[in-house]
C-alpha cells in the first residue's frame, strides 16, 4: 500500500505521544487529520489549535463526514480497548486500519532511519539525536515519544523532505512495534524485563530485541549499551558499545555542578574533552554518549555536537524542573519501572545531598505492578518520604488482589502514606517538603499544575 493514496487520516487514540507526532506529520503534509481520544489533555488542546478535529466520546456519529474507506487511512493505538465502538464500526465497513507502528514503518522505509530502542532512555536519546541533527542543519524529521523542551513538540523537523532526509524514531518494544522498522543505525540503550503482559517472560522480550537488531541494514551499524552486548551474539553486525565507565566508549573526569555533568568521552584511542550536558542525571550522561556516537557516525562536527549537548533542555516529564527555589525543588518525571525509579532517585540524592527527598508515585498498569512489586518497593525506599497513589490502569482491567498495597507494605522509607488522586494535595500540604518529585506514566502529570500552585501559595 502507498500512503500517497489517502487525503485524510483518522486516529483512534490521537492524544497518545507517539500517535500525535504522526498526526502532526500528516497535517504538515497537507492531509485532513481527525481523531478520537478518551480524555482532553494539554496535548489534544494543542492538536485542536493546530487544526485537527478531535472528540472525546466513543460514538460513530462523531466520526467526520468526509471520512471514506477509499481516501481515509485509519490509525489506531494498541492501547484502545477491545470493545471500542468506533474501531469495530470502521473495521466492519472495510476501512484500511493500521497500527501506529505499521504507519511508522511505512513512513520511514524510504529514508535513512536512526531507530532508538530500549526499555529506558529511548525518548531522551532520540530527542538528543534529533536536536544535534537540527543544530547541524541536516535535513531531518524526528518522531519522538516525548515533548522536547527546545521545540515544544514531539515532531522535530529541519529542511525539505527529500531523499537525503534522515528520520529519527523511537523503536518501541511494546507490542513488538519495533519489528516494523529497518534502520540504518540503531541504538539499544537497555533491555530490562518489562511488558510481561505482552511477552510472558524476559527471555521472549530479549528474543524480540535480537530480532530488531537483525533488521538493521546489512551496511548499517548498531550502538549498544555494554551491559547488553550479549544480545548481538551470533548476529553479524558492525557494532560499538558504550557505558558510563565501560565499553568501547565511556566517560571519565566526571564532574557535577548541581547535578549537571561535565565529562570527557573516550573511545578508539580518541578523547573529546569537557563535554557539558544541559540536562541533569547520571543516566543522561549515557544517553548523551549514545547520541554523540550516532552524530559522529553521520559526520557531524565535534563543535556542533558539543554545542547541541550543552543547549539541550531535555524532554518534558523527564527530570523536568517545575520549581527551583533555595527552599524548595520540585521535579516531575515519567519513570514507571523499578530500574528507572532507582536511577532517578539516586541522581536526586546525589544532587541534593543532605536534603529530604519526598516522592509521589503512581503505579502504571496492574500487570507491571504485579510483575515488579518487589523492585518497586525497593527502589521507592531510596526516598525519605513516599506518597503512594492508586494504580493507573491505562488499557487494563483490574486484576484481583493487585493494588498499590502490594508495594506499600514493603516500602522502608521513614514516612510512607497511601493516597489517591483526590487527597494527594492535602497530604502533601501536611508535610515539610524540601525536594519533591512526582513520578509515574499515568495521569499523575495532571497534578503538576495544582501542586505548583499550592506551593506558590504556601
Amino acid at each position: 500500500m502507498k500512503l500517497e493514496q489517502y487525503d485524510s487520516v483518522y486516529f483512534l487514540g490521537i492524544g497518545g505521544i507517539g500517535m500525535s507526532a504522526i498526526a502532526r506529520w500528516f497535517k504538515h503534509k497537507g492531509l485532513k487529520v481527525a481523531g478520537y481520544d478518551r480524555t482532553p489533555t494539554p496535548l489534544t488542546h494543542e492538536l485542536l489549535e493546530e487544526g485537527m478535529e478531535i472528540h472525546f466520546e466513543d460514538k460513530i456519529e462523531f466520526i467526520p463526514g468526509y471520512i471514506s474507506k477509499q481516501k481515509t487511512l485509519v490509525v489506531f493505538t494498541p492501547a484502545i480497548p477491545k470493545n471500542h465502538i468506533e474501531h469495530a464500526y470502521l473495521k466492519s465497513e472495510g476501512f484500511t486500519i493500521l497500527k501506529r507502528a505499521e504507519v511508522l514503518g511505512l513512513l520511514t522505509k524510504n529514508y535513512k532511519t536512526i531507530a532508538v530502542a530500549g526499555t529506558h532512555g529511548k525518548t531522551t536519546t532520540s530527542s538528543l539525536i534529533a536536536h544535534i541533527l537540527k543544530s547541524a542543519e541536516v535535513n531531518m524529521v524526528g518522531f519522538l515519544g516525548g515533548i522536547t523542551s527546545n521545540y515544544d513538540s514531539n515532531l522535530v523537523m529541519h529542511g525539505e523532505v527529500n531523499e537525503k532526509t534522515i528520520v529519527v524514531v523511537e523503536a518501541d518494544e511494546f507490542d513488538r512495534s519495533f519489528l516494523r522498522l529497518f534502520p540504518e543505525i540503531a541504538v539499544v540503550t537497555s533491555a530490562d524485563a518489562d511488558h510481561l503482559d505482552i511477552y510472558g517472560d524476559h527471555a521472549s522480550m530479549l528474543t524480540s530485541f535480537k530480532d530488531f537488531i537483525k533488521q538493521i541494514n546489512l551496511k548499517g551499524s548498531l550502538i549498544i549499551h555494554e551491559s547488553i552486548e550479549s544480545l548481538t551474539e551470533g548476529i553479524a553486525i558492525l557494532k560499538e558499545t558504550y557505558g558510563m565507565s565501560r565499553g568501547q566508549f565511556f566517560a571519565s573526569n566526571i564532574t557535577a555542578n548541581g547535578g549537571f555533568f561535565e565529562f570527557d568521552l573516550h573511545g578508539f584511542g580518541n578523547k573529546i574533552e569537557k563535554i557539558q550536558l544541559g540536562v541533569p542525571g547520571f543516566h543522561n550522561m549515557e544517553n548523551a554518549i549514545a547520541a554523540m556516537l550516532v552524530a559522529l557516525k553521520l559526520g557531524i562536527e565535534e563543535k556542533v555536537i558539543r554545542e547541541a549537548l550543552h543547549s539541550f533542555k531535555g524532554v518534558k516529564r523527564r527530570f523536568e524542573f517545575i520549581i527551583k527555589r533555595n527552599d524548595l525543588v520540585y521535579i516531575d518525571d515519567y519513570a514507571h519501572h523499578p530500574t528507572e525509579i532507582e536511577a532517578f532517585l539516586k541522581s536526586l540524592k546525589s544532587m541534593y545531598a543532605g536534603k529530604k527527598i519526598t516522592v509521589v508515585f503512581q503505579p502504571h498498569l496492574f500487570t507491571r505492578t504485579r510483575d515488579f512489586a518487589e523492585g518497586f518497593s525497593k527502589s521507592l525506599s531510596i526516598a525519605d518520604e513516599v506518597l503512594l497513589m492508586d494504580i493507573y490502569p491505562a488499557r487494563e482491567e483490574p486484576i484481583p488482589g493487585v493494588t498499590s498495597d502490594m508495594l506499600f507494605k514493603d516500602i522502608t522509607s521513614a514516612v510512607k502514606i497511601r493516597c489517591n488522586k483526590q487527597d494527594v494535595l492535602q497530604k502533601l500540604q501536611d508535610l515539610e517538603v524540601e525536594v519533591l518529585a512526582t513520578v509515574g506514566a499515568g495521569d499523575i502529570d495532571t497534578l503538576v499544575k495544582p501542586i505548583k500552585e499550592m506551593f506558590k501559595k504556601k
